[in-house]
């Protein structure tokens, strides 16, 4: 290895001296690079100047108020991150105690953040909820006062409006106890049953909505009330707790049913999962729209095997797939089959999702299983109705067929290309150009177009039909 590579070994060489005098020149003009740099500095003076270093950087954080765009996001979220790194190499080791203290202000500044920035993409909330994992680490090894730490969990839970505190009552389950659960119940319940105070009603004064704000206030205390309960419950294992915050109703959804049943079957209670999930699986038949619900048909299928109802499995299994082209039922459906057996009903199942009226969910499927030869002649049987806004499913599809089938991998970018062009999605014409560019590639190693137009002649096509749309052009002829 050279000499001049950059790498720790060959950078120790040049000695303490010259190396301080590279960060020096690297940091500056860098807010975030010197505050690493000082962060460093008081590491080695111990946790407490750590932590005081942080507190500042907090106190930064929370007095700022200018807007940040999606570059200056990145850098702030690249901050925090650093920030809670520190917090885990330089502080929890030794004071656990300060390091949780750390990361609930980390949290309480989620909100001055969030009203700040648009968190659409979820980096912000990924932060906050990477600091709720470090707390569970960190809460057992803390002795607080049990009855203060249930108040200040249900002051944070009630009043955090982006979720930051998702996920806090697991992660201090163990710090709590006991009686700290208990607590926290009893005032959560109390919380939930006060009427709105004017703090709480201010936050709606001044919207038009089709109820008063007490109505929202206290649908939103109730909303809490019972996320806390269930937290609650499931640290103290109490399946029955659980279950009670909902109403018979509300156990036939197809979004509640399943966390349910997993607990009952968790428990032992096999019979019990089974009808929560039978009573959801059939209100859902009664509706003329049936929601697609992967969770609850597994926790379904769970009961089945555990009961021994190997045949209406084996049937659930099959007719999930051909509803939907499942591959997860798919595969479960062939393991429960006897050697051979298997084969020959796999070759079946290819059958049926080659000739499956959804032409993307077609390619995709024979595409992920993988069934190559299949997604190719699905392609080339129906290159009319390949939806090419469809750039998802087509450009993995592409890429996966073209070495052996280029003629099925031109035909999907083609699609691509003159959706992107008809619809005039100009944001997409670098990709289309780039799927053009690939048309072009594989073009050497069609043999035959047969009834399609060669490359040549659909680039034509496209110059006469979008000829003015110089911005997609002059990408091509990069």
């Amino acid at each position: 290895m050279s000499k001049k590579t950059l790498n720790k070994a060959n950078l120790e060489k040049l000695g303490a001296e010259k190396l301080a005098e590279l960060v020096m020149d690297l940091v500056q003009g860098s807010a975030a690079l010197q505050r690493r740099a000082r962060m460093e500095l008081s590491a080695a003076q111990g946790p407490k100047d750590v932590a005081a270093d942080i507190r500042k950087r907090f106190a930064s954080l929370r007095r700022a108020t200018s807007y940040l765009d999606w570059r200056q996001q990145r850098a702030l979220v690249k901050d925090l991150e650093g920030l809670l790194s520190a917090i885990e190499h330089k502080v929890a080791p030794d004071d656990a105690v300060e390091a949780f203290d750390l990361l609930w202000s980390l949290l309480k500044l989620a909100p001055s953040i969030h009203e700040r920035t648009d968190d659409s993409n979820g980096a912000i909330g990924s932060v906050m909820a990477d600091a709720v994992d470090l707390i569970a680490t960190v809460a057992p090894r803390i002795s607080p006062d049990r009855e203060t730490l249930a108040e200040r969990i249900l002051e944070a839970v009630a009043e955090a409006g982006y979720g930051e505190f998702d996920g806090i009552i697991p992660a201090t389950a163990e710090a709590l106890g006991t009686e700290g659960l208990e607590h926290l119940k009893q005032i959560t319940e109390a919380w939930a049953a006060q009427p709105p105070t004017a703090q709480e009603l201010a936050r709606y004064a001044g919207y038009r909505f089709s109820t008063s704000p007490e109505q929202i206030v206290q649908r939103n205390k109730q909303a809490t009330r019972s996320i806390i309960l269930a937290d609650i419950a499931d640290a103290q294992g109490d399946v029955d707790a659980y279950i009670a915050r909902y109403s018979e109703e509300q156990l036939t959804y197809g979004t509640i049913a399943p966390d349910v049943a997993r607990r009952l079957l968790d428990a032992g209670r096999v019979e019990e999962a089974f009808g929560i999930v039978e009573r959801a699986r059939a209100a859902e038949d009664g509706q003329l729209f049936r929601m697609l619900h992967d969770d609850l048909d597994e926790v379904y299928e769970e009961c089945l095997e555990k009961l021994g109802k190997m045949d209406e499995l084996k049937d659930h299994l099959w007719n999930a797939f051909q509803q939907n082209l499942s591959r997860r039922s798919l595969r479960g459906y062939l393991k429960l089959l006897p050697d051979f057996e298997d084969i020959e009903a796999e070759e079946k199942a290819l059958g049926i999702a080659e000739a499956f009226s959804d032409t993307d969910a077609a390619i995709s499927f024979l595409v992920d299983w993988p069934a190559h030869e299949r997604a190719a002649r699905v392609v080339l049987a129906r290159a009319e109705d390949l939806d090419g806004n469809s750039y998802q499913t087509l450009t993995t599809a592409a890429a996966a067929l073209e070495a052996r089938y280029p003629l099925a991998g031109t035909l999907m970018r083609r699609a691509m290309v003159q959706d992107t062009l008809d619809a005039g999605r100009s944001k997409r014409y670098r990709y289309a150009a780039r799927h053009l560019a690939e048309c072009h590639t594989c073009d050497a190693a069609i043999e035959s177009y047969g009834h399609v137009p060669t490359h040549e002649q659909f680039v034509q096509a496209l110059k006469q039909k979008h000829g003015r749309k110089y911005g997609f052009w002059q990408l091509v002829d990069e």
